[in-house]
């Protein structure tokens, strides 16, 4: 494997595209959205994110202290 998997940031990264999808939908008029519904989008998705991203550093962790290295 080239590098490690981190989906922490993967999913960091599709929430905040997202928030971005919503406000280019809004700009070009294909759906209306008020200012304030990127906030708890984008809050909520870094959250989650980053206990996605901690939860998988500990699967990390465990798995070098059972191989030893």
């Amino acid at each position: 494997m080239r590098h490690e998997f981190f989906p922490g940031r993967l999913l960091a990264g599709i929430v905040l595209m997202v928030a971005a999808g919503m406000y280019l939908a809004d700009a070009g008029g294909v759906w209306t959205a008020p200012w304030w519904v990127a906030v708890p989008v984008v809050c909520g998705g870094l959250v989650v994110a980053g206990s996605v991203g901690a939860l998988a550093q500990l699967v990390r962790v465990r798995r070098r202290r059972r191989r030893g290295d």
